[in-house]
């Protein structure tokens, strides 16, 4: 099953899931490139809300761009496996060899604004990232590595720590809370 089917076959938990998932499809639809980053008013990418085996916990990565505490995530690059994406992503930000999906199903779907920043001495002006989350798993002792060219802190939390270190209040208001929520509904 191809990305698009699976986001269009995905129920939305929430207002917000909703109107991003008709935002994402129609983006699809109308841009090749939505899978590439040189698609410089939005592209696709990948995140991961990545707790420990009790679900008791989160994986963050304090993001040196957003200056706060994030979840995993980046661009697909041309990569229509998202799922794929998401486990690379975790490995790459935060040294965890040992993750796995807790389904293959997506977990959510959000429109993400992304302010004008540098990276790597060039300007890359505001877009949308067009995102897809999923639900990973991983073990709380496995040691951890920072990603020196994107983070400068890896670390576990609390759900509801999560919510607490991260600066970004639309995200914890809007995407981390749902997340936590959402979480409380898998068995």
């Amino acid at each position: 099953m191809s990305i698009y089917e699976e986001i269009a076959r995905y129920e939305p938990f929430n207002e917000q899931e909703a109107r991003d998932k008709a935002v994402i499809l129609r983006f699809l639809e109308q841009h090749e490139d939505a899978f590439r980053r040189e698609n410089r008013i939005a592209h696709m990418t990948a995140s991961a809300w990545v707790v420990n085996p009790t679900r008791d916990r989160v994986l963050m990565v304090y993001h040196k761009i957003y200056d706060s505490w994030s979840w995993t995530g980046g661009h697909a690059d041309g990569e229509t496996d998202l799922l794929s994406v998401a486990l690379r992503e975790v490995t790459e930000e935060t040294g965890v060899t040992h993750v796995r999906p807790v389904s293959g199903e997506i977990f959510s779907l959000e429109t993400l604004t992304v302010d004008g920043h540098e990276k790597r001495g060039q300007y890359v002006p505001s877009h949308l990232h067009l995102n897809v989350t999923y639900l990973l798993e991983a073990d709380d002792a496995e040691p951890l590595r920072i990603c020196e060219d994107e983070n400068k802190g890896v670390a576990w939390f609390s759900l509801d720590g999560a919510l607490a270190a991260s600066t970004e209040p639309w995200f914890v208001k809007r995407i981390y809370t749902k997340l936590n929520e959402k979480l409380k509904t898998i068995p």
